[in-house]
């Protein structure tokens, strides 16, 4: 069943009949390599080009007696080529068609969350731009800590998702592996020329060695590397559910004319895409937990994997297509909100510059523990107080013997915290 958050392109993968029709494929493909060895006469090879086709529904209503899916697909087959349908599937087991073509399907899903993620970077890029320079707190534990901006935040999302869509390409690489070696894959009753022959015009590369499937490192790697980039987007949508909430209100998903928010509180604006793109990280992360249980596998193979498969690679390639395709969206329309940004820079009255004050007193001579004795002692009067910690530091009579009033202003400047952003651009993106 194809999960409901399918988008058209990556359903089409997953479908049967695509799935029939790559089976086919690798047969004819075999039939071809094996009548260039002189295995099938060539008038049987013909007549299977000609003649071999298949009906899905056929299919599995032959299934539902053999109760083997490939056995099924075969029988239709030979009841469309007659005779020569013998030499169909020669020497070959389930798993050099189940597998082979598995691979050809997510080399075709990883192509489809390539140019998803192709598509999402130019349009962080062109946001982080956008608010390069817009200062906003920085938070460690939640709590504010020292000044960014939100370009940088914006940056870090960009050199992230760019490492996913380096992890991707290794990902469609290493599973870009077809086999065509039988039953315990010592190439016994076919040639490796035949896989050779099979693979190549299935744009895949021969497994170095197989069993009778391919090793499940593979898949599992590739689930995995679902599962990274998921988590990527969890944790920006996380940092958008943050920004979003009222208290903080620095950044807000879109809300479009006639959405609503709660059956009850016709005020709410809710992060919804964010919440849904986090839940459905956590669909993929289990996923690759799954695709790691299948490696290990009863001696050359057991069957335990393949229902597995079936579910959570269509699901996982269909889930992360979706999620990349509501995030870019969520970026591109994504609400930002400056000037409750500079509210919020100021609603700890100065204390975000803590750090300064302390690296100042140890340049001045201050010990590195008195020097945070002292800016502590006044940190913590200001959060007790509600008084601008500035002005404690200013009437500090242990810290006038260290530092000047002006030096303490100097402290206080928002331009200090941002002098190497251009720095920071120029690394991520190669230009200012």
């Amino acid at each position: 069943m194809i999960p409901r958050y399918s988008r058209p392109e990556m359903s089409r993968i997953w479908e049967r009949r695509n799935k029939y029709e790559k089976w086919l494929l690798i047969e004819v493909f075999a039939c071809e390599a094996m009548t260039k060895a002189g295995l099938i006469p060539k008038r049987a090879l013909k007549n299977i080009q000609q003649k071999a086709r298949f009906d899905e529904d056929r299919v599995d209503e032959i299934e539902k007696t053999t109760k083997h899916d490939v056995i099924a697909f075969l029988t239709n087959v030979a009841e469309y080529v007659g005779e020569d349908s013998r030499y169909i599937h020669l020497g070959m087991t389930s798993s050099d068609i189940l597998d082979t073509s598995l691979a050809i399907l997510m080399k075709e899903a990883s192509q489809i969350i390539i140019n998803d993620l192709k598509s999402l970077l130019p349009v962080i890029k062109r946001r982080a731009f956008e608010f390069k320079d817009t200062v906003i707190m920085g938070r460690s534990h939640g709590i504010h800590a020292e000044p960014t901006t939100f370009g940088l935040k914006l940056a870090l999302m960009y050199e992230e998702m760019k490492r996913g869509l380096v992890r991707m390409r290794r990902a469609k690489e290493g599973i870009s592996y077809g086999k065509i070696s039988g039953a315990v894959g010592t190439f016994a009753q076919v040639s490796p020329k035949i896989e050779e022959y099979v693979c190549k015009k299935c744009g895949l590369k021969p497994a170095p060695i197989s069993t009778q499937i391919i090793q499940r490192d593979r898949h599992a790697e590739y689930l995995c590397t679902l599962a990274l980039i998921a988590s990527s987007i969890d944790k920006y949508a996380t940092e958008i559910r943050h920004l979003q909430r009222t208290e903080v209100r620095e950044a807000e998903e879109f809300f479009s004319k006639g959405q609503k928010g709660s059956s009850a509180m016709p005020h709410k604006r809710n992060p919804i895409t964010s919440e849904q793109l986090s839940g459905l990280a956590r669909v993929i992360r289990a996923n690759s937990l799954a695709a790691m249980e299948n490696i290990p596998l009863w001696h050359e193979r057991d069957i335990s994997h393949s229902s597995v498969e079936r579910v959570i690679v269509p699901d996982s390639t269909i889930l992360l297509d979706y999620m990349l395709f509501k995030f870019t969206d969520l970026i591109d329309k994504l609400l930002v909100y400056p000037k409750n940004m500079k509210i919020n820079l100021k609603k700890t009255g100065g204390l975000i510059f803590s750090q300064r004050i302390l690296l100042e007193l140890a340049r001045k001579g201050a010990s590195r523990e008195k020097a945070y004795e002292l800016v502590q002692r006044n940190a913590m009067q200001s959060w007790k107080r509600g008084v601008e910690f500035q002005r404690l530091i200013k009437s500090d009579k242990e810290i006038k013997a260290y530092l000047t009033k002006q030096e303490v202003d100097n402290c206080f400047k928002l331009d200090y915290h941002l002098k190497h952003v251009n720095t920071i651009f120029k690394r991520v993106f190669k230009e200012g």
